[in-house]
């Protein structure tokens, strides 16, 4: 049920996104989307409090739900509301100083400074809604019913997007297109509530947490708190602070090209991790089951059909965004190929290291909280310096760099050493290595059927379905059969999935 709801709803919001974003840069303007982009970078930045709350609170309320014990789960609520009330606070006081110096950081935007007031303050009331009003959609998330989450979420965003629109296609108001985020951000809060209360009659939702008979108690879930909210914020760091970035070191108008290629990559890195998403779970009982050849040989399924999928995204996007950004917004809109390089290297990265994630969470290694902190620097340092040398290029360099070193190098080590407790050299370098020949020897063979045998001329939308599905013909038969050789977990996944499928 979760994974059908997930791609459903995923597949209207991609598109409604498409369809919406060209009227917005069309009525709004450019550096209005770039203000909204940098607005809501900022707010990612405050809301790094938060991170490793949900994840920990989540992760605690899986017995007692499975024990049906009412009692405990209500007091872990309190502990997360007692928690989320604090953090709303901080966010509150840190983003009231903040916008203080709105002044000095927008005195390029062509702007008045009430109106970029007006916009921050209601995305932040908007953010505030989740502290102190409907932190208890996590119960709905750990009893396996994020469904509900994502359908009353994406119903009342798609709803949100197409009013504004409409409107913004008829009248180009920026502030009722402001107002409407923070409406419809209370709309769907009182609808989440009201259901939650539905679902769990007996939650009590004003129940105050009583911190002399639960600070021992709670004390495990306090200390995963803190390792994984390390681990967060060099995720945001890596992820979350490009905007904020090219803002400072290029223009806002820059910061709106580049969240029109970042729209559609994370888009389908979103879908991906909606399909595998409960993966997770099936990695935790493996682990448990401590069958240490199986858990080897499933790690390398997994990775070989990430490893699948990296390329195939990689290799799509590499030639297809390019004419789809000209026929969807304009030629004035697209950016120059060693961007869209590092943004799709990057991309690559982060589906392959998903099963090494999944497992290192299985495993509970946190204990590295050195990593992240040393991620955060060198990706930084690196796109503080190449940022203002080689602008949007230089910064998404700095997060090919640290994903490279703490991800790919640093990680894989930690999960062979600690987890599996065998040679990461051996076991998965050479492994590894074998992949990426056979990604390297399909894209140059691809490449050179497209660039001597096929038009890539693209005048319309037709002209570019015909370009993909020529494209992914070329890919199915190159890469995949070349990956099938070259990788022993591909071939694995490839004969488990044909158990499933009776025709073939």
């Amino acid at each position: 049920m979760n994974a059908k709801v997930n791609v459903l709803f995923y597949v209207l919001s991609v598109f409604v996104a498409f369809f919406t974003r060209k009227i917005f840069l069309d009525k709004l303007g450019v550096e209005f989307m770039g203000l909204v982009g940098t607005v809501g970078s900022i707010l990612n930045f405050l809301n790094l409090a938060e991170l490793g709350i949900g994840t920990a609170i989540g992760f605690a309320l899986y017995k007692p739900l499975y024990d049906s014990d009412n009692k405990e789960i209500n007091s872990i609520i309190s502990l997360m509301g007692h928690l989320y009330k604090k953090i709303g606070l901080l966010l509150l006081i840190v983003g009231v100083i903040l916008s203080f110096f709105f002044k000095s950081i927008f005195d390029e935007s062509s702007f008045s400074l009430p109106l970029i007031y007006y916009c921050f303050y209601s995305f932040l009331i908007a953010s505030l809604l989740g502290y102190y009003f409907n932190y208890h959609q996590t119960l709905l998330n750990a009893d396996q019913r994020g469904y509900l989450i994502n359908s009353y979420l994406q119903s009342t965003k798609l709803i949100k997007q197409l009013i504004q629109a409409y409107l913004a296609y008829y009248y180009g108001d920026i502030v009722i297109w402001i107002t409407l985020e923070l409406i419809f951000s209370i709309i769907y809060s009182i609808i989440i509530r009201y259901k939650i209360k539905q679902i769990y009659p007996w939650l009590k939702f004003n129940k105050k947490y009583n911190s002399s008979e639960n600070s021992e108690k709670y004390a495990v879930i306090i200390k995963k708190i803190k390792q994984i909210f390390v681990h967060k914020i060099a995720t945001f760091v890596t992820f979350g602070t490009d905007q904020l970035l090219i803002f400072s070191l290029v223009n806002i108008k820059s910061v709106a090209l580049f969240d029109n290629y970042n729209m559609i990559i994370v888009n389908v890195n979103n879908l991906i991790s909606q399909t595998f998403g409960n993966t997770n779970a099936s990695v935790g009982n493996l682990v448990a089951e401590n069958d240490k050849k199986n858990i080897l040989k499933v790690f390398w399924e997994l990775f070989g059909i990430r490893f699948f999928i990296a390329g195939f995204v990689f290799l799509n996007l590499y030639i297809l965004v390019p004419p789809f950004i000209e026929i969807w917004l304009g030629s004035e809109y697209i950016l120059s190929k060693t961007v869209l390089f590092l943004i799709l290297l990057n991309s690559f990265i982060v589906i392959v290291r998903s099963p090494i994630d999944n497992f290192i969470n299985a495993y509970g290694l946190f204990a590295d909280t050195w990593a992240p902190i040393a991620e955060m620097v060198i990706n930084l340092s690196i796109s503080l310096i190449f940022g203002k040398l080689w602008g949007i290029s230089g910064i998404m360099l700095g997060t090919t760099i640290s994903m490279l070193i703490i991800i790919m190098f640093w990680k894989t080590f930690y999960l062979f050493n600690k987890g599996f407790r065998i040679s990461v050299l051996k076991n998965f370098w050479f492994l590894f290595i074998k992949n990426v020949i056979a990604f390297i020897a399909s894209y140059f063979v691809i490449t050179y059927i497209l660039d001597n045998f096929i038009s890539k001329t693209t005048l319309n939308y037709l002209d570019l379905v015909l370009l993909t599905l020529k494209l992914n013909l070329i890919i199915v038969f190159i890469f995949l059969p070349i990956l099938f050789l070259f990788s022993e977990g591909f071939r694995n996944f490839a004969y488990r999935f044909k158990k499933y499928i009776p025709f073939l």
